[in-house]
């Protein structure tokens, strides 16, 4: 699994998201961030995640929606329950899933990490097929940008964000990457 030069990842089911703009020029990537999401909270196997991150879920589907529907947002990745990887946004632009964010002294982590989003909550472990995706997607992140970080949504966003949750197996993550630290 390797990233071509538009940033895309061959194999990956690409869903073009209209949420995402130029990185600012001259910022190297140096991040990736994982975050967790299901679309309705707390189910898995639906389409409303890529519909939130195309613009088109339907705020009548679902109470919760009603709240959600005119967010633009999006991430790079997602990967589902099964391990299937989803792209939404090359990584050579900014992909919006991280808000208002600071890491080791930097605001605004859009401009200079990727998001990747697993279908998930922060109640509820991630699946093997989850953490093997995850670990070749990094991978092929990591050989075209050795130098990033790693962090979760709640490390760039303390207080306001709280995934990738509790569940989520940091030492399983770093150490199936070779990436003992952040």
């Amino acid at each position: 699994m390797r990233l071509d030069e538009a940033g895309m990842l061959p194999g990956a089911e690409h869903i073009p998201s209209p949420n995402c703009d130029e990185r600012p020029e001259g910022v190297e990537i140096s991040l990736i961030v994982i975050h967790n999401i299901s679309l309705p909270p707390g189910e898995f196997g639906g389409s409303g995640v890529a519909e939130l991150f195309t613009n088109t879920l339907d705020a009548n589907l679902h109470p919760f929606y009603a709240s959600i529907a005119d967010l633009k947002v999006s991430s790079h990745f997602y990967i589902d329950r099964t391990g299937r990887i989803f792209q939404f946004v090359p990584t050579v632009m900014r992909a919006w899933h991280a808000g208002l964010s600071r890491w080791q002294g930097r605001e605004k982590c859009n401009d200079f990490s990727i998001g990747i989003e697993l279908e998930g909550t922060d109640h509820v472990p991630f699946t093997d097929e989850q953490y093997d995706s995850l670990k070749s997607l990094s991978l092929a992140i990591l050989e075209k940008h050795p130098s990033c970080g790693l962090a979760g949504h709640s490390d760039i966003a303390p207080g306001r964000k709280t995934d990738p949750g509790p569940f989520f197996d940091w030492n399983r993550y770093r150490f199936s990457i070779g990436k003992l630290s952040s």
